[in-house]
């Protein structure tokens, strides 16, 4: 995702993958939180099941974070940057990403990119990516109803609880410690683009400067990859995303502006708490 993209890795701060489970509560759902790629990934499972599975998903996650890293000059990307390493000498995962930005950035008319600032960088589309790989690492292993956030940005399977959905609230970018809105809803992908925590950083690469015109936008689907792709797109393009976003079948979204104007796609308010 265009400049530094929206998203906060992958990082350089790694852990133990292999300690112990967090806390189980008294539903029976376990919850642990993870520090990697450069921020925290917190899991809501089934604890029967997220106290086999998640060792395992967390050890992926931590070698997709040291194979897709930016910031460390011994991973594929970095290499791959630097031309010190051919694409077929990199992890097949790679390629399988590079694919998938090229989609979104034919899609998107090249508001998505994989140079942003000019440096080779696809991480733009890999914590969604990573994210949403994970809960389907919990589904294989028989989770039906859990949640993957990294960063504020969502993947959801089945509902919170019985005939209870998953909410989302979504923090307001120009009033600190306010909610903007709640997302709420069953199997669902939220992401969130936006200026609260860095400042304008998310460049329109057609022009080569900070986008300005939203102070942020968030947008609801069924996978994460693309919802979070999509997000740092609409986000670049400003206001005209609203009609774009609209093309997008089973894609909604809901924005405000610089001046704190609020605007939202037509099928939002069926996610809208």
């Amino acid at each position: 995702m265009p400049d530094r993209p929206r998203r906060d890795g992958p990082g350089q701060r790694r852990a133990d993958p292999s300690r112990r489970a967090g806390p189980v509560r008294d539903d029976g759902r376990l919850r642990q939180a993870e520090h990697v790629m450069g921020t925290v990934f917190s899991f809501d499972v089934p604890a029967d099941v997220g106290a086999e599975a998640l060792p395992s998903v967390l050890r992926w996650l931590h070698w997709a974070d040291a194979t897709f890293s930016p910031y460390a000059a011994d991973s594929d990307v970095s290499r791959l940057g630097r031309g010190e390493a051919a694409l077929s000498e990199c992890a097949a995962e790679l390629a399988e990403v590079l694919g998938l930005c090229a989609e979104v950035r034919a899609l998107s008319g090249g508001y998505f990119t994989t140079t942003p600032g000019g440096a080779f960088d696809p991480s733009g589309l890999v914590k969604g990516w990573a994210i949403e790989r994970a809960a389907a690492m919990l589904r294989a292993a028989g989770s039906r109803n859990h949640s993957v956030n990294g960063g504020g940005d969502v993947q959801c399977a089945g509902e919170a609880g019985p005939r209870r959905p998953w909410r989302v609230g979504i923090a307001h970018p120009l009033r600190a410690g306010e909610l903007a809105t709640v997302v709420t809803g069953r199997d669902l992908a939220v992401a969130t683009s936006g200026t609260a925590e860095r400042g304008p950083h998310i460049v329109d690469p057609h022009t080569g400067r900070a986008a300005t015109a939203l102070a942020s936008i968030t947008l609801v689907g069924e996978h994460l990859t693309t919802v979070d792709a999509y997000a740092t797109a609409a986000f670049a393009m400003g206001n005209a995303a609203r009609d774009w976003i609209e093309s997008l079948e089973g894609h909604e979204a809901f924005a405000i502006t610089a001046s704190g104007a609020v605007w939202q796609t037509e099928g939002f308010a069926a996610y809208a708490a």
